[in-house]
């Protein structure tokens, strides 16, 4: 298999820069196949899956990238595609590396999105992905603004994919409130068969406090579409100067207007201000704040929810992720999702980091490391599963999302 691996040290410097990583594991994603026989039946994968459905374990968080080599659509910014910019360039690298893309020509989109159908056969059958478009930046008066967009994924390739691989996958779309037609499209996506809406604020550059949006917080409700939706400080794309838009405590309008809000990462990286404490008020970390959210009692068992991806990484690894594990009563509305292709991205997971907070036991780490050369997806849930915060961990009901997503 002919993948990308050709990732500059200079770029992926500038991409890691600002992280905690480790290089034990190298730059490069291998993208071995099959998991061997000895790996696959390790106590540890066994343990991992008993008492979880497989057919209830939608992956709710996996983006969909190539290179729109296939018409696919996929548009990256020029700067992604330029060494002149080279924190960007090595952005895009390590993506398609993480999702072992080839890089014959022709062949990124499809192959990317055979790896998944890989290592979905690696997990047990019934499990599925929601794979993820993503909309354009917009400006105030819903222009869409090329400039300022990272990357774009069209809703009609993510549904696409779902349908023609209904075994393997279900979608999310990506509409961004701003746009003229967004209500038009919300109502496609839905007859689409789309589970749900997926907005990167900082990205795409919609405020979710802004009354620009309630009409579409109106129709999400009335189609019960959740909508996932990026808090904290996002580092996967360039935002310049929009952080502050990842402010969790800004999910307060779409919550009261009832839509069902699933906070990724469960803003577990970066501090915004409490604004709950002015305008001017102190800044704080973000997960404080999500904490704070999921505490009150207007917005807790129906509308707000936390999704688990990137959690584990070594940026993110920390009080946070105890707080998860222990905060059982918080587990009815906290959903798995890998953040696939990252658990790919080698140096962005140390099994060292976690066992030094204690949250896996040391002889799992060479067990975890092996499985997530060859799956990660797999990885990503094993991981989970055997995750510890003393005598608590994660209820099997956090893996089980499909009755969330197909209510």
């Amino acid at each position: 298999m002919r993948k990308r691996r050709f990732l500059p040290a200079a770029g992926g410097a500038a991409i890691l820069g600002g992280c905690n990583f480790s290089l034990k594991h190298g730059l490069s994603n291998p993208c071995r196949a099959r998991l061997p026989r000895e790996l696959a039946n390790d106590e540890a994968v066994q343990a991992a899956w008993e008492g979880v459905d497989p057919a209830r374990v939608w992956d709710c968080h996996a983006h969909l990238i190539g290179t729109g080599d296939s018409g696919s659509g996929i548009w990256f910014n020029p700067d992604m595609l330029s060494m002149t910019n080279p924190a960007q360039y090595a952005q895009r690298l390590f993506f398609l590396n993480a999702g072992c893309a080839h890089d014959a020509p022709g062949r990124a989109d499809l192959s990317y999105v055979e790896r998944m159908h890989n290592l979905l056969d690696g997990m047990r059958p019934g499990a599925k992905l929601i794979l993820l478009a993503f909309d354009r930046h917009y400006t105030e008066t819903g222009e869409p603004a090329p400039a300022e967009t990272a990357f774009y994924v069209p809703n009609e390739y993510a549904m696409a994919m779902a349908r023609r691989h209904p075994r393997y996958f279900e979608w999310a779309a990506s509409i961004h409130p701003y746009r003229r037609d967004c209500l038009d499209a919300l109502r496609q996506a839905k007859a689409g068969g789309a589970r749900a809406v997926k907005w990167l604020p900082a990205a795409m550059g919609m405020d979710p406090s802004s009354p620009r949006c309630d009409a579409f917080y109106a129709e999400l409700r009335k189609l019960d579409l959740p909508l996932i939706t990026h808090a904290g400080m996002e580092r996967a794309v360039r935002v310049t100067e929009r952080q502050h838009l990842g402010n969790p405590l800004l999910l307060r309008r779409p919550l009261e207007h009832g839509v069902r809000v699933v906070v990724a990462h469960c803003a577990t990286l970066g501090e915004d201000r409490d604004i709950d404490r002015g305008s001017n008020g102190p800044y704080v970390e973000s997960f404080a704040l999500f904490a704070r959210l999921m505490d009150e009692a207007r917005y807790g068992k129906t509308l707000l929810y936390g999704d688990l991806s990137a959690v584990t990484q070594q940026n993110r690894a920390g009080q946070a992720l105890v707080t998860l594990i222990e905060r059982s009563d918080w587990h009815p509305r906290l959903i798995n999702g890998s953040d696939y292709p990252l658990p790919g991205i080698m140096p962005l997971y140390s099994m060292s980091r976690l066992t030094e907070l204690g949250l896996i036991e040391p002889r799992l780490a060479p067990v975890l490391s092996a499985i997530r050369e060859y799956n990660p997806l797999l990885f990503d849930f094993v991981l989970k599963r055997h995750l510890r915060a003393g005598n608590k961990a994660f209820s099997k009901g956090v893996f089980e999302t499909r009755p969330f997503f197909a209510a």
